[in-house]
Parts: structure tokens; sequence; C-alpha cells
């Protein structure tokens, strides 16, 4: 498969982006944004909650809504149903999801953008948004 892959170049930063939505960076919530720049890959809840037992899950699931809505972590359904999370490091993309590791990934691919375009006159409505998500085995656990 012929697609052009994306290497991310820096990370957004998650304290500013709490305090420019007006929001307080209250401990809790600074210890959640040290733990979320730790990760390399993706992330459910709980992994976030187990890490940091003086926070509560309430605060973990209030702080994730809120980096969803500001676009700096994007969630991925898996085949489990638990959802994972994984830090937005560009702009448009695409996810993949290891069934063994649940390693999330990041790739572009300017053939599926030009699939909706040519899908758009089908769909009865406007497209406003996707999502595409490739379960896989990662070459990490292929190896193995």
């Amino acid at each position: 498969m012929n697609s052009e892959s994306s290497k991310p170049t820096s990370r957004p930063d998650l304290i500013e982006i709490i305090m420019n939505r007006g929001l307080r960076v209250t401990g809790p919530r600074r210890l959640i944004v040290e733990h979320l720049n730790s990760k390399d890959t993706g992330f459910t809840a709980d992994e976030i909650r187990s890490g940091l037992p003086a926070v509560s899950r309430a605060t973990v699931f209030r702080t994730l809504k809120l980096l969803l809505d500001a676009d700096v972590i994007c969630r991925v359904a898996t085949v489990n149903g638990v959802p994972r999370y994984a830090l937005s490091r560009g702009e448009h993309h695409h996810h993949t999801v290891c069934i063994r590791c649940d390693k999330v990934g990041e790739f572009k691919a300017s053939m599926i953008e030009r699939l909706l375009d040519t899908l758009n006159p089908e769909i009865p409505g406007q497209i406003v948004g996707h999502n595409i998500e490739f379960h896989i085995i990662c070459s990490d656990c292929i190896n193995v």
C-alpha cells in the first residue's frame, strides 16, 4: 500500500492549550499532561488513571475531553471496544491500531482524501469529517 507516511515533528503544548481555553492548570491537570507527554504510543483513560493514583477518574476523563475538544489528542476505536487516545502531532491524519499490543500509529494518505472527494457526490449531504482506522499487527509484534 502506497501511503505518505508522516513522522511527528513536535508535540502541542498541552498546558498552554488548557490556559488558552480559560481553564486553570490545577495540580491534577499538570500531572495528567506530564504523564501524556511521556507517552510515545496510545493510551486508555484507565492506563492514565492507574499511572496517577492521586488523580480522580473524573478529572482524567474531563481532562481527556478538554484535550479532545481542543483537537490535540485523538480518540481511536479498538477491536475490543475500549477507546485509546493518542497525542495528535500533525494535520489531518488517520490511525493504525495494533490488535496485539494496542500501539497507535498515524499516517497520511492522499489516496483516501481523493476517494472521499470521489464519494462526495454520492453522499446525500455534506461530508464534514471522517475517521479511518486500520487494525493491524505492527512490525514489532510480527517480529516477535
